[in-house]
């Protein structure tokens, strides 16, 4: 190691207690696991007197072994340069021996896991001489762009960076990179755009940061003007695309093209396994197609060949699955698999994203859909004209896909709207931001009356003031970005946004507490994206969780597999070109339906067998109260080992890495004003939990005989310790400055207890009378 370079991790030291074998709970599967995410190459496993090692090169795990065995760092290097083929003297390993500009404490651990592994890629294909290409996948708000702006960093710290390009697709995205990359680079960092005088603005820098439609690449005929005419070919040496799952190789391709020779880095926020439903949706088509048809398009969606096109494929096959699985082929198989990958249940353990509640609803009239018969017993009319519509107008069938977009329902509108008004009742008030995301413009538009009324008629009923612009539509065609500063920063107006999909990508929003589904979806790409817009932590508004209310089953998404392989078209002519989509048919209106919603139930996002799925709250409690039952066996054990911060720490750890959080658990709840302690022990033993203020209290007159056996100055301190516990839960009794806290200053502070004992001895005692009171 130097200490003039950057340390390179290569393993994982897992440390056991010394009664337990040196190998406890280290399996392959968990060390294989642990290795992908921490991007190490080795996981250790010791009690202090002998210690277990997981190879990840071989997969093999070892025999305890004695302590004087343990390899040295030198024999952890040679093992790590002949495992990934190169070592860290040579030219390609460089950038992977570069401090970061800011220090260590401004990454994060799979920041730093993602980094090396670009790195560990592009040096491999350095010195294999394949192209130099590395795709990262990790949830949105994890920082990607932070990771974007280290890695061209410490590459251009090596030497080894001479022109950067950074493209995005969205406005946002390119205005926050550029402030990330001047903070770093400085004025080598610039907009790249055509001036007035016709030069490029970034032609002087050496990272230029643009978007697709600057470039002139945003249609799918690859027409290149700004890029072809500022940037000869192999113009820059890296070049760093920007959630590229939104955009498919005719976005991108002729960036990539033009500069063979450049390191490509892929950045997205949507997981490889998502759900491949093509083949299913063919299924349930309800259109009778012969049998070689159906055959001759399945081989069309396997081949990624079918044009997209805005109506109904060949027996069912939607547009934005087959979109999905277009994006996802030409990235893997351009990239490869992701170089590392970050999902959002593994973020939400790790405590970097917000917790994510989901409310489910099932609205009766998507269960069954409408006939043509109850339409017509309702007088329809035309929704844009107002006129009557004829019997030979309407379809037989209406389903809820088709819902607010072909059939507008005022009353289907009105009974959502509403449930959801009464949720946000119940979740701290009318005032959270929000977004919901709908069928259309027009039922955008829909929404955000219909939530401005509910609204207005709440402040009148309770005499609350009504703050104006509540709910508003965001929307491209209502230029909608113009109302972002307000929806991101006004505390006092804009709190409920109602879109179609602008808001779905390439916003920042921290603020958000809720998403709303009123829309079908079918795409797990533009799902994850939605999903995003909620998943980050806001502390000034101490938003640490997030709720999606869903009421299309969007959330179905979560965790589905998709398309992970691009299968080669075959030579030859492709099949007849499909018929021309029918003319336009009314949108029709109807009122005078019973609409009503049923509970679906609560649920949480957590990590099922490596993939972020919802568990119903009450199975995530019960799995939560086995692990914890299997750990400590009885409430008098669970407090003893939860007044040793050692014990606890572990015991809250086993917890979390199994994949149940207690803090989840108390978010969903609404139980912040409980500790952790009563929050597992009323699940684990049945325990009627108190508040931190109703066991503070207990405390005090339940131990008024052990107190009155003190000084007066030590019982008077012991109070004000305990009153700690009322404001910051156990943390706050174990606050290493707690004796610098005024109370207990000014009730005799360190010197009380030393008067009375051993200062340990007797907080130990105050802990454990605190959590038997």
């Amino acid at each position: 190691m130097n200490f003039d370079t950057q340390p390179v991790a290569l393993a994982l030291i897992e440390a056991k207690k010394e009664s337990l074998p040196p190998g406890h709970g280290l399996d392959q599967a968990k060390s294989y696991a642990e290795c992908k995410r921490h991007n190490v190459k080795f996981i250790f496993s010791s009690n202090g007197h002998q210690f277990v090692e997981f190879d990840c090169f071989s997969g093999l795990t070892s025999a305890p072994k004695p302590m004087a065995a343990f390899p040295s760092p030198v024999e952890l290097r040679t093992r790590y340069e002949k495992g990934m083929g190169y070592t860290l003297e040579s030219h390609a390993a460089r950038p992977l021996l570069q401090r970061y500009p800011g220090g260590e404490g401004t990454r994060r651990y799979y920041q730093d896991a993602a980094i090396r592994a670009v790195m560990e890629k592009i040096a491999q294909c350095e010195s294999t001489e394949l192209p130099k290409r590395a795709l990262l996948a990790l949830a949105t708000g994890s920082g990607k762009t932070f990771i974007a702006v280290n890695l061209l960093k410490r590459i251009s710290d090596a030497g080894q960076l001479t022109r950067a390009l950074f493209i995005c697709d969205r406005d946002e995205l390119r205005t926050q990179a550029l402030k990330a990359f001047q903070n770093v680079f400085g004025s080598d960092a610039a907009e790249a755009y055509r001036k007035p005088d016709g030069t490029n603005n970034a032609k002087n820098a050496r990272i230029h940061i643009t978007t697709y439609q600057t470039l002139g690449i945003d249609n799918e005929n690859g027409d290149a003007n700004f890029l072809t005419t500022h940037y000869p070919e192999n113009h820059f040496t890296h070049i760093v695309i920007d959630e590229c799952h939104r955009s498919a190789w005719g976005k991108w391709s002729q960036v990539l093209l033009r500069n063979r020779k450049a390191v490509q880095i892929g950045l997205t926020a949507t997981p490889r396994q998502l759900v491949e439903r093509l083949k299913r949706q063919t299924e349930k088509s309800e259109t009778d197609y012969s049998e070689p048809m159906k055959q001759a398009a399945e081989k069309r969606v396997e081949a990624k060949l079918i044009k997209l096109v805005d109506r109904r494929l060949p027996y069912g096959i939607d547009k934005e699955l087959l979109s999905d699985a277009e994006i996802t082929a030409n990235n893997l198989d351009y990239f490869g698999d992701p170089a590392y990958e970050y999902d959002i249940a593994q973020a939400i353990e790790d405590g970097y994203l917000a917790a994510c509640e989901i409310q489910k609803g099932r609205v009766n009239l998507d269960d069954t859909g409408i006939t043509k018969e109850e339409i017509i017993a309702r007088n329809p009319v035309d929704a844009n004209t107002g006129q009557p519509l004829t019997p030979e107008q309407i379809d037989d069938l209406y389903e809820r896909y088709q819902f607010e977009d072909r059939i507008l329902l005022p009353d289907r509108v009105l009974a959502m709207c509403m449930d959801l008004f009464k949720y946000l009742m119940e979740t701290g008030g009318p005032e959270q931001k929000t977004i919901i995301f709908c069928a259309r413009d027009r039922h955008a538009d829909d929404v955000a009356v219909c939530m401005n009324n509910l609204y207005a008629k709440w402040c009148a009923e309770n005499s609350k003031q009504r703050l104006e612009y509540y709910a508003f539509k965001c929307t491209a065609a209502s230029s909608g970005n113009d109302q972002l500063p307000d929806l991101r920063a006004s505390s006092r107006s804009h709190f409920i946004a109602t879109t179609v999909d602008l808001l779905s990508t390439g916003v920042d929003v921290p603020c958000i507490r809720n998403i709303v589904f009123f829309k079908y979806l079918k795409s797990p790409i533009s799902f994850y994206q939605m999903v995003g817009r909620g998943t980050r932590i806001d502390a000034p508004t101490g938003k640490l969780m997030f709720r999606i209310y869903d009421y299309t089953d969007a959330t179905r998404l979560f965790g589905e597999e998709f398309i992970t392989k691009p299968v080669k078209p075959k030579e030859g002519p492709g099949p007849d070109p499909p018929p021309p989509p029918p003319p336009p048919e009314p949108t029709i209106s109807v009122e005078g339906f019973d609409v009503h919603i049923t509970d679906a139930g609560r649920f949480i996002v957590t990590d099922v067998d490596g993939k972020a799925m919802p568990v119903p709250i009450e199975d995530y409690k019960a799995r939560l109260a086995a692990r914890l039952v299997q750990q400590v066996h009885t409430l008098d054990d669970f407090r003893n080992r939860w007044v040793d911060p050692p014990s606890r720490l572990d015991l809250v750890d086993a917890l979390v890495t199994s994949g149940y959080s207690p803090t989840v658990v108390r978010m969903v709840d609404d139980r912040q004003d409980y500790d952790l302690y009563d929050v597992l022990a009323e699940l684990g033993w049945g325990m009627n939990p108190r508040t931190r203020q109703d066991r503070t209290l207990a405390f005090t007159y339940k131990n008024e005989d052990w107190l009155n056996t003190l000084s007066q100055r030590a019982a008077d301190t012991i109070r004000a310790i305990a009153s700690q516990f009322e404001r910051g839960g156990t943390e706050g009794l174990e606050n290493p400055q707690i004796f610098s806290t005024p109370e207990v200053k000014l009730a005799g502070g360190l010197a009380a207890l030393r008067a009375a004992g051993k200062p340990a001895d007797i907080l130990r005692e105050t802990k454990t009378r605190m959590f038997a009171a």
